[in-house]
């Protein structure tokens, strides 16, 4: 599968899944940014958790 196809294929869930963490942010204050870190981690394949990060670095910019 080349990467464009993984990319269409994951990509709403992906996003999905970063705002998933996103909304537990309020909820976890500082503990926030290791629990995600740890949420992170756990993803695979890496480069479906590198779709779920670059996402959530976007949304929680907007």
């Amino acid at each position: 599968m080349s990467r464009s196809q993984f990319h269409q294929q994951h990509a709403a869930r992906a996003e999905a899944e970063a705002r998933r963490l996103l909304t537990e942010r309020a909820n976890l204050g500082a503990r926030w940014l290791d629990w995600v870190a740890a949420e992170l981690y756990r993803l695979s394949p890496p480069e479906y958790a590198a779709m779920v990060r670059r996402d959530l670095q976007r949304l929680s910019d907007t």
